[in-house]
């Protein structure tokens, strides 16, 4: 497991040795069997290959150790303060669409900005669990709404293809080869807008009552998170790329 996740970094034993204070031989006494790493040398080593914090779990488990890090379900009075506040942020944020998702795009939370464009979603896929990426990719989700679908299609597959090579999440790998072989409508936006804009990051552009509304999604994620709940987390944010989107959106939520 170590070698593995070492490979997938493209860091060498000697490189991995001097990163954590030891040497290559240890390094490769570890990876063979030859030698059980202490605790402590599990997490250092994972840390410096930037192993996610479900996966650290898992080498302690294979080196004899117990788990370091927690899984505390969302629901539980322990997370009460985070769950409230990310509740307050998403909220704050109106009336400009936000959610929060898990490592697979299951929707834990969400604003009333996203529950407008989940507008004439059929009721199947508003069934929990939601999940984002199926709701925007489905041909019968938001896709035939997305002026641009080929683009922002291009651009979430492959979110999703960097996020499978840093975790190893079957789960994830089920969810991207679903969502990939979706069909695209042959009439599905592409590359070239009819008119071109000076947009600062790939927007998605969605219809919506008649109207072309433009975002730029941005994602938050905890910095040093201790709990494998708390560490897979993400709100994503849709920032209006565009004045007209920002006058509507105030109209239609004062």
């Amino acid at each position: 497991m170590l070698r593995a996740w070492r490979e997938r970094r493209r860091v060498s034993q000697l490189e991995l040795a001097l990163r954590a204070d030891s040497s290559a031989r240890h390094i490769s006494f570890i990876e063979t069997g030859r030698s059980r790493p202490s605790e402590e040398m599990v997490l250092r080593l994972a840390e410096h290959l930037d192993v996610p914090v479900r996966e650290r779990n898992a080498l302690l488990l294979a080196a004899g150790y117990a788990p370091h890090y927690p899984e505390t379900p969302l629901d539980d009075p322990a997370l009460d303060a985070l769950r409230e506040g990310m509740e307050r942020l998403i909220r704050g944020y109106e009336p400009y669409p936000a959610l929060v998702v898990d490592a697979t795009y299951h929707v834990l939370a969400a604003n009333r900005g996203i529950m407008m464009l989940m507008d004439g979603v059929p009721e199947h896929l508003l069934q929990p669990p939601l999940n984002a990426m199926r709701l925007t990719l489905h041909p019968e989700g938001l896709a035939p709404r997305i002026r641009n679908l080929r683009e922002w299609r291009g651009h979430l597959l492959a979110q999703m293809e960097r996020q499978i090579a840093l975790h190893r999440s079957e789960p994830l790998r089920a969810l991207y080869e679903e969502v990939a072989a979706y069909p695209v409508p042959d009439t599905a936006g592409g590359a070239e807008p009819d008119e071109p804009v000076p947009y600062f990051a790939l927007p998605m552009q969605v219809e919506h009552e008649g109207r072309t509304l433009s975002f730029i999604s941005s994602i938050s994620t905890f910095n040093t998170p201790m709990d494998v709940t708390v560490a897979e987390l993400a709100i994503e944010t849709l920032l209006p790329a565009d004045p007209a989107t920002v006058k509507y959106l105030h109209t239609l939520m004062p």
